[in-house]
């Protein structure tokens, strides 16, 4: 029976997901072999086997930032007395001023602003194993356990807590309780997007403007600039809401027509196959090529939305940049699954992805056979990629899902249906349920096709898009209202994207919720660059070795400080994607990180790229230090500040509001600017 082709649990799987490299003889995963995310165990039950659920073992992503309980508290990993990072401006003795003490105040406010103290705990790594057995012809029939009796085939999985939804896992907190008092509540749908921002007010306690232009900049791009602003001033907040909805039609910007300069980034997965040596010799790394060219686009394109959405989508159905063969694979899954699809029908989505050589090697797939099935696929399409944990499923749904899949494979850089490999007879999951018969090659593949377009339309489906959609663009705790209206639009229209977003814009709980999210750290520093308008062409400062091209290196260094601070298109290794709550990210050492990011900016260190001069961002400089901090405040983050920010950053030049400045600020113009950034105003978005 289909229950019986999983073995218990073994203790190698409370460890938590280490990476390894298994390479096949030509480098590229191909042929049935063991992989790196799964351990393949082929043995016989052992009903006295102890179990442990995936989700007990909480890790931290770093030096956590502790909100109202003080800098005091020890994390899981930090060393006592570590405290925070340094910063490379350090105070001076006899100095002015005490930056670090200003900047850890300033941006210190960011991580209670939002509500809470807040310890970060990564939810656990799944472990995943497949197995062997007897297939039958009847994978319906009823068996009661799979060896242990904490998870029992009939049962649901998140019944006995053995999984954990990755967002909810972090809200469970003290912090997640704070922050869900202050979420928006209620609310209802308008005829439109800026009839929802008209008539909404904003009622929730935030230290961000309650400006709608802004709030949208802030939530449907990777951080307003100026121009940006001036854009949906321009068109109004529907007529901008509707070209963002066309991406097709939006020209490409400069920056992106530089991306012909990444050598690997249109090739197909055959072709880098049979390219590899002579990219190889070249330095060229295909996955990290499309990393650097996410980050471009992140931060140079006017397909900001889309743009949005392709990263939401990477994060929903995550596939690891730099998994074993993602050198070769990981490029055209982002190409023609989640670009293709990212503001179309999520159903295609699915389905083509699941047809997709990179998910089938990432998770197992390809060594999965009607005598020996890995249940890794199946068991992800249910729990992170359709109905979610809580959405009904139980391990035998599991099973017989990854026994309906046998077959699906890769070969040559193609997939490939392995008929003989295929497991035929009956299977029920979740209420689909199929004779699964015919030896017909493409009949028993069309068959899956069905049953993955059953799961992207089930209603459990729709709610977890709901949920995750409404995490991303409104609160960390989004209201019932909305994800129930979402919801509903989610499954009229089948699973299309734009009917979805449009719901969301024209909801008034939307346009209440302005404050409620805090910048993950490869959005702050994607939001920085936006800001201070960094232009893609290399400085005159800049001097070529002959190598790459600047602005491929300039990309590949914004890349590794992603990397650093723990954050990059793409970079979850386990299939869960990056977490989009703030208490996940609360790390001082990141925060402090991210304004040394800001500092070398604002000084043009990174000579691949153009600056505007720190004394050049406000155009016509006031002669006094306190409304010069309201207007370079107005240009960084689009509104002034509170008094007591103003008074922390006119501390960091060492001046009073009435002194007499030069556009220099009197020399502390860079150090106003970066503080400023490291306020709140730029870590909420």
């Amino acid at each position: 029976m289909a229950d019986q082709n999983v073995p218990p649990r073994g203790p190698w799987e409370d460890r938590g997901w280490t990476p390894g490299q298994h390479p096949t003889p030509d480098g590229h995963r191909d042929v049935h072999r063991s992989t790196p995310y799964a351990v393949q165990y082929q043995g016989q039950v052992d009903p006295g086997q102890p179990h442990a659920g995936y989700a007990t073992q909480p890790a931290s992503r770093g030096p956590q930032w502790v909100g109202p309980e003080g800098l005091g508290r020890q994390s899981f990993h930090q060393p006592a007395g570590t405290g925070l990072p340094p910063l490379d401006d350090g105070d001076q003795p006899g100095g002015r001023v005490g930056r670090r003490r200003a900047l850890a105040a300033i941006g210190g406010t960011a991580a209670v602003v939002a509500g809470g103290a807040a310890l970060a705990m990564n939810s656990s790594v799944r472990g995943f194993f497949g197995g062997d057995g007897a297939v039958a012809g009847d994978a319906t029939g009823t068996t009661v356990t799979d060896g242990t009796a904490a998870r029992p085939s009939g049962q649901q999985a998140s019944t006995v807590r053995t999984y954990t939804e990755q967002n909810e896992s972090y809200m469970g907190s003290r912090a997640g309780a704070a922050l869900k008092k202050n979420a928006p509540t209620g609310g209802r749908t308008f005829s439109g997007p800026a009839a929802a921002a008209a008539e909404t007010p904003v009622t929730v306690k935030t230290v961000l403007a309650k400006d709608p232009v802004r709030h949208l900049a802030s939530r449907a791009t990777f951080g307003a600039s100026p121009r940006t602003l001036a854009d949906i001033r321009r068109l109004g907040i529907d007529g901008w809401l509707r070209w963002q909805l066309d991406p097709e039609k939006i020209a490409p910007s400069p920056a992106e027509l530089k991306l012909a300069e990444l050598p690997s980034l249109k090739l197909s997965p055959v072709q880098l196959r049979e390219r590899r040596d002579q990219l190889n010799d070249k330095g060229v790394q295909p996955e990290k090529e499309m990393v650097d060219a996410t980050i471009a686009r992140q931060i140079w394109s006017e397909r900001q939305l889309f743009e949005v959405m392709v990263d939401f989508w990477n994060d929903f159905l995550h596939v690891a940049a730099d998994f074993d063969g993602g050198e070769v694979y990981r490029n055209s899954f982002d190409r023609d699954v989640v670009r293709a699809n990212a503001l179309g029908s999520y159903p295609d989505m699915l389905v083509a992805a699941n047809k997709h050589p990179a998910l089938l090697l990432y998770l197992s797939q390809n060594d999965s056979r009607k005598d020996a099935i890995n249940e890794n696929l199946a068991r992800e399409n249910l729990e992170l990629y359709s109905v979610g944990v809580d959405g009904g499923y139980t391990e035998k749904d599991v099973r017989q899902a990854a026994m309906l899949q046998t077959g699906r494979g890769v070969q040559d850089g193609r997939y490939v249906f392995r008929a003989d490999q295929h497991y035929l007879g009956k299977v029920k999951i979740l209420g689909f349920s199929h004779a699964n018969a015919s030896a017909d090659p493409k009949k028993a593949d069309a068959v899956i096709d069905s049953y993955l377009r059953y799961i992207a339309l089930h209603p459990s489906t729709a709610q977890y898009v709901a949920r995750s959609l409404a995490t991303r663009f409104v609160s960390d705790t989004p209201p019932k209202s909305l994800v129930d209206r979402l919801a509903k639009t989610y499954t009229v229209n089948k699973g299309m994207v734009k009917p979805l977003l449009m719901t969301l814009f024209s909801s008034s709980e939307f346009w209440a919720a302005v404050g409620q999210k805090v910048r993950r750290p490869m959005e702050y520093l994607i939001a920085t660059y936006r800001t201070l308008n960094v232009r893609p062409e290399a400085s005159r400062g800049f001097k070529s070795d002959g190598g790459r091209p600047a602005f491929a290196r300039g990309l590949r260094q914004v890349h590794d400080k992603l990397r650093e601070l723990g954050q990059y298109p793409m970079g979850q290794p386990t299939p869960d994607g990056y977490p989009d709550v703030y208490v996940a990210w609360t790390s001082a050492g990141t925060m402090v990180n991210g304004w040394n990011e800001a500092a070398d900016l604002l000084n043009g260190y990174r000579t691949e790229f153009t600056y505007t001069s720190a004394e050049n961002l406000v155009a016509k400089p006031p002669a006094t230090a306190g409304a010069y901090v309201d207007a370079l405040a107005q240009r960084l983050v689009h509104q002034k500040l509170s008094a007591k920010e103003k008074a922390l950053i006119l501390g960091v030049a060492g001046v009073p509001a009435g002194a007499k400045v030069d556009a220099t600020f009197n020399g502390a113009v860079t150090a106003v600017a970066r503080a400023i950034l490291a306020s709140p105003q730029h870590h909420l978005r």
